[in-house]
């Protein structure tokens, strides 16, 4: 039997590998696999070392960096001294898993990277590392593959697992009956992030937005999305007095039936892109962090849609520039001008085909079958 040790560290890095693991029990009987994970590949059947809610701490006070670094040794003296596999699947959180990976190669074990850091975006120097203790890249981008070539690293282009993973459009009469909403009116959906700093920094803002396009326009509607992360209590201390619509837990559904969207940038940015619905992209948060963004940044492009398309499809409002007028200006000519509006969703639907139609899990489940049968 061939054994395998995944290592995720986040809940959608959970949701990638138990895709991947179903993938692997689809094709072969011949592999056992543990890791460090979550319910999610608990469920698909991997045996937990750890569970990853031990490490998705933000932060950098002493006792987080102490937590990491002893969670860290405990993963790679188990793996090293005693489940000894035959490779580690390491997936995404690339500032923990490359860590690991160096000692993990260093015992002579192949390291496998699924979904790897995003060093065209930030921070460059890290493909050094990836080229130095990584065997193997499964990559999600078409881009990452000449960039990871170019370094001489072994690359396979897996295609994005939300191709693939993301839900049909919903049933949009549905959908409104159910939260009460008005099928003659346009409707915009806001997205104000699942962390609490970016609600502080964007909440505000994006309500007033609301309000302004609101009173200027009485056939808008509007939708608050509630990351299913954040606790009620947290949420609602960022809506005060808001009397704007909130839908937790429902993503992916409400982007798909919004006419527009206002976002805080992510991956949400990815999922809107391949449903087509034109978006806005509306980031700010401490301006330290921005700085330090800015010194380690590759690219200028901030949103996935830009960055794959190599040009400007989803409009940007960056920290200083995010305010009601820039806002409301950009969610207007979405909704109103009519060629503007064809032309975006078309640009849209360019960046899915990009994408591909592979199946990321089965990809990724192939190369590993045969990184382990080398």
């Amino acid at each position: 039997m061939k054994k395998l040790f995944i290592i995720t560290g986040e809940y959608s890095g959970d949701i990638h590998a138990s895709h991947v693991v179903k993938a692997l029990q689809n094709k072969t009987s011949d592999i056992i696999i543990e890791g460090v994970g979550g319910e999610n590949m608990q469920k698909a059947g991997v045996k937990l070392f750890a569970d990853h809610r031990n490490m998705a701490s933000v932060g950098i006070s002493p006792s987080i960096i102490v937590n990491h670094i002893k969670l860290g040794k405990r993963i790679v003296d188990y793996i090293t001294k005693e489940y000894k596999p035959d490779a580690v699947l390491l997936i995404d959180y690339g500032g923990f898993n490359l860590r690991v990976a160096k000692f993990v190669k260093q015992a002579g074990i192949k390291v496998l990277y699924y979904i790897p850091p995003q060093v065209w975006a930030s921070r460059k120097g890290r493909i050094n590392k990836i080229k130095k203790y990584v065997d193997e890249v499964l990559c999600i981008f078409p881009f990452e593959k000449d960039l990871y070539e170019s370094y001489g690293i072994k690359v396979h282009y897996c295609g994005h697992p939300l191709v693939s993973q993301l839900p049909e459009k919903a049933d949009k009469t549905v959908f409104f009956e159910k939260h009460g909403l008005d099928v003659n009116k346009k409707l915009v959906s806001i997205f104000p992030g699942s962390r609490v700093f970016e609600l502080k920094y964007l909440m505000k803002v994006f309500i007033k937005s609301a309000e302004n396009l609101q009173k200027k326009h009485p056939d808008l509607q509007f939708c608050i999305s509630h990351a299913p992360n954040l606790s009620d209590s947290v949420f609602n201390k960022f809506l005060k007095k808001c009397n704007i619509k909130v839908i937790k837990g429902e993503n992916q559904a409400l982007l798909s039936v919004s006419d527009a969207s206002i976002l805080a940038s992510g991956t949400v940015a990815l999922e809107a892109c391949l449903y087509q619905t034109p978006m806005i992209i509306a980031y700010r948060g401490p301006w330290l962090f921005y700085f330090i963004y800015l010194m380690v940044r590759c690219i200028k492009r901030v949103s996935l849609p830009n960055i794959i398309a190599d040009k400007l499809i989803v409009p940007e409002i960056i920290q200083g520039n995010v305010n009601v007028q820039k806002i409301s200006y950009e969610i207007e000519r979405i909704l109103y001008d009519n060629v503007y509006r064809e032309d975006n969703i078309k640009a849209l639907g360019g960046v899915k085909t990009q994408l591909s139609d592979k199946i990321s899990s089965d990809e990724a489940a192939s190369a590993i079958i045969d990184a382990i049968r080398d």
